[in-house]
């Protein structure tokens, strides 16, 4: 090869090298953009969209910050609402309106969670009951209370009974999550690699960047309702509500330990159990892992008997997990057992 020859191969290198470069810079730039105009987008459409979703209760006082709380009806006892892991107040949809007129009725959004604040303090079951005390109280709500608390409720609203036993009237636990749950559950989980939600940067950058917004439909199928996704997006699904659902999925064990074994006495209990097992294999989990999965939920459901000597368990045959969603009727009438009777 000629003197010629080796120059213009350089030559021919160096153009390669310098268009693919300026490629590079270029699609890198779109990107850029792209990724910009997606944050940009979904600042400006939260700010739009947060005034169409003022918060339908007060803003009340729960030791230096605010937990959103909506009361309705009026007269004894309170029924206070827990809702489970990522519910809201607004999950419990008409099962509130249909007690208001028997007694007054409490939803209320845990701290992080919709329109309530973000709390310093780590998410821990006593530190939420302590707050729910608290601002019921700031809110002149003194009981007594019937506690009702789904799934991850359940268990806050044990602890709440446990450490506050004379202004508990009753409890009603719909699917609660059992006491032995994370213990016994979790090795099953190690073995199928059951990776869980997706981490809490995840939902961040994709709320953030508007892709949930953009994309809910689809991103939110089988985990949100159709009806409810707008008011995810624009209300719920914010930085502190990742941050706290994270926190307190990873805290539950400790409110395990602390309700473990401890019976109520003679605290009227009613328990409702879902009759409609989970899809587990959908959510990639095998066969032999959710029947064993499912045999441990059912096992701690029946085990909630112990907890008081009055106690009663029922079975929501047409029911999953969301019973508050698939019967409400049945929540509303077991609640409206532990009610005093009119005269």
């Amino acid at each position: 090869m000629n003197k010629k020859d080796k120059e213009r191969r350089n030559r021919k290198k160096k153009n390669i090298w310098h268009y693919t470069k300026k490629s590079f810079i270029v699609l890198l730039s779109v990107c850029i953009l792209i990724i910009g105009t997606g944050f940009l987008y979904e600042a400006v459409a939260a700010r739009k969209e947060a005034r169409l979703y003022p918060p339908p209760g007060e803003l009340i006082d729960a030791g230096g910050y605010n937990l959103h709380v909506v009361k309705k009806g009026s007269g004894t006892p309170t029924i206070v609402f827990e809702a489970g892991s990522g519910e809201t107040s607004l999950s419990w949809r008409g099962i509130p309106d249909a007690l208001s007129e028997d007694a007054t009725v409490v939803v209320y959004d845990r701290a992080g969670y919709a329109w309530s604040e973000q709390a310093p303090s780590a998410r821990s079951g006593e530190n939420i009951v302590q707050e729910l005390h608290e601002a019921l109280q700031n809110a002149e709500l003194p009981g007594p209370y019937i506690m009702v608390g789904h799934s991850l409720g359940g268990m806050y609203v044990r602890l709440f009974a446990q450490t506050y036993p004379d202004q508990v009237t009753g409890l009603v636990l719909v699917d609660a999550r059992p006491e032995n749950d994370e213990r016994e559950s979790k090795p099953i989980l190690e073995k199928e690699n059951f990776s869980g939600n997706p981490s809490v940067f995840t939902m961040k950058l994709l709320k953030s960047s508007g892709v949930m917004r953009i994309f809910k439909d689809w991103l939110l199928e089988g985990l949100i309702p159709k009806e409810d996704r707008d008011m995810f997006v624009n209300v719920i699904a914010k930085s502190t509500f990742f941050e706290a659902k994270d926190e307190e999925g990873r805290l539950a064990y400790i409110t395990e330990d602390s309700i473990r074994g401890r019976h109520l006495g003679n605290l009227p209990v009613r328990i409702i159990t879902r009759g409609i097992a989970p899809d587990y294999v959908s959510a990639g989990i095998s066969e032999e892992g959710g029947r064993k999965l499912e045999e441990i939920w059912q096992t701690g459901q029946r085990q909630l008997l112990d907890i008081s000597s009055d106690s009663e368990q029922v079975i929501a045959e047409a029911s999953g997990h969301m019973i508050i969603h698939d019967q409400p009727e049945l929540v509303v009438d077991k609640i409206r057992e532990l009610l005093p009777s009119q005269p």
